[in-house]
């Protein structure tokens, strides 16, 4: 299915809206960000006037329409300002959305793309204290309720982005209790984070991204009635966990774009701005060969992110060239991140610049919706199946 996303000059007179909105609002902001480690409510509230939390949500449900291109776009453009500010309306236009448009019937789609759209939060429950990749070992229950058509959900979710805010919940849970082949033994809830029996635990302290805020869900007994079970069919959670994380790893990518675009232009300023030996430091070859490697390395991440969001509008399976970009993008950030603190020197490890906060930031784009080592496996796998097919 190709998608055809928001008219093209229009999207183009976002983008720069946007980008000024950045630069002039969000940036500003970052210390209060990282003082009080939350989003301040005026800012979410211009996030929310802006479409940013529906921007791919179908215009016929009150959406912006944007294809996978330019929702990548908005994304990068997003993560020039600090991490916090892309994390929390992510999940809603990458994981959740996704999601509800592959598995959802269509009284949920008539339910929740409105609300997603208006600016509900939503969290995505799939890592627990004892698995993650793993699902086999997902402990998550769902079982019939027997005294209606409902299910009874009980289990702990851990790391999950914007639980503290978060209005809804797409939650894994194992509905039988053997392991079965291709994952069917587990399947996705919708939950709202207000029903009885949903808690959740204290925002948990991080290296970085301050302000993007995590913490466990506790299901105890919660019920739920039977259309909460996203496509109304047991068995198929787990795809359509996967199929949404395509988006998250291209959000992934396209944030480490973003980031390491952000602290490179720092770098450049310092260099330029810096003088040792009566000269700027930007005149030393050594720091122009770590200024020159991270602009390549980001171009070749921009290339990236252009080629695979290309490909998922034109409605190619991207499962392997997502994960390739996420891995690429997210290692890429680290090393910019790395040669960013190394130009500033000494400068570079206090806390009262930028690139102590950069590298600290950066460390988890290599780890979430995929550690880079489990999607190695998954492209090697891949690349092996294909090959054996005769691909």
């Amino acid at each position: 299915m190709v998608q055809s996303g928001m008219d093209a000059e229009l999207f183009e007179q976002f983008i720069d809206q946007l980008e000024r909105y950045v630069r002039e609002r969000l940036i500003p902001a970052e210390l209060e960000v990282i003082e009080n480690d939350s989003i301040p409510e005026p800012i979410l509230t211009e996030m929310r006037d802006m479409g940013l939390f529906g921007l791919t949500v179908p215009e016929e449900y009150g959406g912006a329409g944007l294809n996978t291109s330019q929702y990548a776009r908005v994304v990068r453009t997003m993560a020039y300002a600090a991490p916090a500010f892309r994390s929390i309306f992510s999940i809603n236009v990458g994981m959740f959305n996704s999601a509800i448009k592959n598995g959802a019937t269509e009284a949920q789609k008539a339910e929740w793309w409105p609300r997603i759209a208006a600016g509900e939060i939503a969290c995505f429950g799939l890592t627990e204290p004892g698995s993650g990749s793993d699902s086999a070992a997902m402990q998550t229950t769902a079982r019939p309720d027997p005294e209606g058509n409902g299910w009874i959900l009980n289990g702990t979710k851990r790391y999950i982005t914007n639980a503290p805010q978060a209005n809804v919940g797409l939650i894994m849970a194992r509905t039988e209790k053997e392991a079965l082949p291709k994952n069917a033994h587990v399947s996705a809830f919708i939950v709202p984070m207000d029903a009885p029996g949903v808690s959740v635990g204290s925002a948990d302290r991080k290296m970085g991204q301050s302000g993007a805020q995590i913490a466990d869900i506790i299901l105890e007994d919660v019920h739920v009635p039977g259309d909460a079970l996203l496509g109304g069919e047991t068995g198929k959670g787990f795809v359509f966990a996967m199929k949404s994380l395509d988006n998250g790893r291209i959000s992934v990518g396209a944030a480490s774009t973003g980031y390491a675009r952000r602290a490179l232009d720092s770098a450049l300023r310092y260099a330029t701005e810096r003088k040792a030996f009566g000269e700027p430091i930007a005149n030393f070859q050594l720091i122009q060969q770590m200024l020159a490697e991270s602009e390549t390395e980001i171009y070749a991440a921009e290339c990236m992110m252009a080629d695979v969001t290309a490909r998922a509008d034109r409605g190619e399976n991207i499962l392997r060239k997502a994960a390739a970009f996420k891995v690429f993008a997210s290692e890429m950030c680290g090393r910019v991140v790395d040669r960013v603190v190394q130009i500033h020197g000494g400068a570079g490890y206090l806390a009262e610049y930028d690139a102590e906060r950069f590298f600290r930031d950066a460390r988890i784009y290599r780890i979430y919706e995929g550690t880079t080592q489990i999607l190695q496996l998954q492209i090697a796998k891949h690349m092996l199946r294909d090959f054996a097919a005769g691909v």
